[in-house]
């Protein structure tokens, strides 16, 4: 069973306690910067780990010392619960 895309209240309410993420569209993204280009690496190793477990996989693009995350639900056609969940996931382990 595919996960239940929320509704514009419930992302709203959902994206408030994720104050760093934006939303475009049906996509929700981040983006931090590292000290330097092997240190962002590194940071998509840890954010694989969490991935892999969650069974949700970002799109991961790097440029030089920045990492940017994207999440959607492509299940679903849109965000869902899932996304919320592995965002506050990827936050604390990036902090």
């Amino acid at each position: 069973m595919a996960p239940k895309k929320l509704s514009e209240q419930e992302l709203e309410t959902g994206m408030a306690s994720l104050p760093e993420w934006r939303r475009e569209g049906d996509w929700m993204e981040r983006t931090w910067e590292r000290p330097s280009f092997p240190e962002a690496v590194q940071a998509v190793g840890e954010i694989a780990a969490i991935a892999e477990a969650m069974q949700h996989h970002p799109q991961i693009i790097i440029d030089y010392k920045k990492l940017t995350l994207r999440l959607t639900t492509h299940d679903a056609s849109g965000l869902t619960a899932l996304d919320l969940e592995a965002a506050g996931r990827f936050d604390a382990a990036l902090q």
